[in-house]
């Protein structure tokens, strides 16, 4: 296949490029490299995948991998609708997979402007780029964050997800009913996969993992939000892409449809519990700074991916222990410490 896959310098962009290109597929990477994080870890990652810091910085300048004939990078906003729309026109892309947005709930309640350019205007154009050059298939990043504070355990597909608490959440939600109305109206194949909690190597300096991560081998103390009472169902990236790639490669059978699935680890684990694996893999006892609930954030995530499970073959089986060992692993190594 020839697969566009928007937000390639990101942390599952980055992971889903390495893995389609090692099964044969053609991949285009896209991203605009912005500097939410450093982006000298977006670089490192575009280095894995065969693309120099000096081609990836030539904005609408498509280069090719020095590792991966079958793979090309080019870095674009998905905003900038007119360069998107030649990049169609030159290329022969059959499925797209978007990653591309502005991440982070508590970031969105600070600077909710770079959520509507990057997850709605840009989504819009991504949509009607594959509605004027017959992409087949468009399989994009939704998160568990349109649940809201939803009560109702574990959760499903079917669930009310009208009550976003977070400008991130309601974008989400936006792109689905977005993309709905796109396979509607076009006849192409959409698939949602609503994320849980993402960890693993080359993961986001926001995240939970890796802010503890650091926090704990430097010595310095960690927040721990709404004191502690917290539960993520935290997927290992491995398992996350594995999922993506099955969907990707799926035979359409129903190709003008749809589809929101849940995509996550279904085993929630408490925070606490979750830093007691950080420590028992660094050896180092955390120094916790107790704190009350953060706006946007939710108590407990928790996925049944029974749908996912049942259409794609979908199985999860990183165990948190083995995914906490491998991160930690790799942060001393690419941090040097």
């Amino acid at each position: 296949m020839n697969i566009l896959v928007t937000g390639a310098a990101g942390f599952i962009g980055f992971h889903l490029s390495k893995i389609l290109v090692e099964a044969g597929h053609t991949v285009i990477g896209l991203d605009n490299i912005n500097d939410y994080y450093d982006p000298q870890l977006k670089f490192a990652r575009l280095k894995e995948l065969g693309i120099s810091e000096e081609e990836s910085t030539n904005y609408n300048n498509k280069c090719s991998s020095k590792i991966f004939k079958n793979f090309q990078f080019i870095k674009l906003n998905l905003e900038d609708r007119e360069n998107l729309s030649g990049l169609f026109e030159n290329c022969e892309i059959s499925v797209v997979c978007n990653l591309a947005a502005q991440a982070g709930v508590r970031y969105s309640i600070e600077n909710p402007q770079a959520y509507i350019d990057s997850n709605l205007v840009g989504f819009a154009n991504l949509l009607e780029c594959c509605r004027h050059h017959d992409v087949k298939h468009l399989v994009y990043a939704s998160s568990s964050s349109v649940y809201g504070q939803n009560e109702k355990i574990p959760f499903s597909e079917d669930d009310n997800v009208d009550q976003p608490i977070s400008l991130y959440a309601a974008t989400k939600k936006s792109n689905e009913l977005m993309a709905y109305t796109y396979s509607h109206l076009y006849g192409f194949k959409t698939t949602g996969l609503r994320f849980f909690t993402v960890y693993g190597p080359w993961g986001r300096p926001d995240m939970a993992m890796f802010l503890f991560t650091d926090a704990i081998l430097k010595g310095e103390p960690i927040r721990v939000f709404n004191q502690g009472n917290l539960e993520r169902d935290f997927t290992y990236v491995d398992d996350i892409v594995a999922g993506i790639q099955k969907v990707i490669e799926a035979d359409l059978a129903d190709s003008t449809n749809s589809t929101i699935y849940n995509i996550g680890n279904s085993k929630p684990v408490k925070l606490l519990d979750f830093i007691t694996e950080i420590e028992k893999s660094t050896g180092i006892s955390a120094k916790k700074e107790m704190m009350a609930m953060q706006p946007g954030d939710v108590e407990r995530t928790w996925a049944d991916v029974t749908k996912l499970e049942e259409d794609y073959g979908y199985n999860p089986s990183t165990q948190i222990k083995t995914g906490v060992s491998k991160f930690i692993s790799w942060y001393k190594t690419y941090y040097n410490t």
